[in-house]
């Protein structure tokens, strides 16, 4: 018989696997987490039951405000006359096949809203949606 004494071997903890998935849990809520674009200008977007449109990595956004006031890409225009509308989204929009995105506020004149249609039409853009939010 083999009497031989048992060395008390010292229990170690590895921490390699615990690093693992904490690593694996990071990379899982990286890619699930959504983003989303906020803007800087407060607006209340109309709500509407539509569908969702396909994400484009470059648009042209332009935001009417409940005054009526124009912004292109986060810069407030000059005034709000039509002309001044023409000349910023023709300086602005080179390639006219870029989307161009319209959020306007849900208290926004209609007017308005009609006004950019045109001149954007008028301008040459092809793609043009607008923004609501669902109900």
């Amino acid at each position: 018989m083999n009497f031989r004494n048992k060395k008390n071997k010292s229990l170690e903890v590895s921490l390699t696997p615990m690093i693992d998935v904490v690593f694996l849990l990071l990379i899982f809520f990286m890619v699930t987490t959504t983003f989303s674009k906020e803007t800087s200008i407060k607006i209340q977007l109309p709500q509407a039951e539509g569908q969702e449109v396909e994400q484009h990595k470059q648009v042209l956004l332009l935001v009417i405000d409940k005054s009526g006031q124009f912004f292109i890409n986060d810069r407030a225009l000059a005034d709000k006359s039509l002309a001044t509308l023409t000349k910023e989204l023709t300086a602005v929009g080179g390639n006219k096949k870029i989307p161009l995105v319209i959020h306007a506020d849900a208290s926004a004149p209609v007017q308005a809203a009609i006004s950019v249609l045109d001149v954007a039409k008028n301008v040459g853009f092809k793609n043009i949606s607008f923004t609501t939010q669902k109900d």
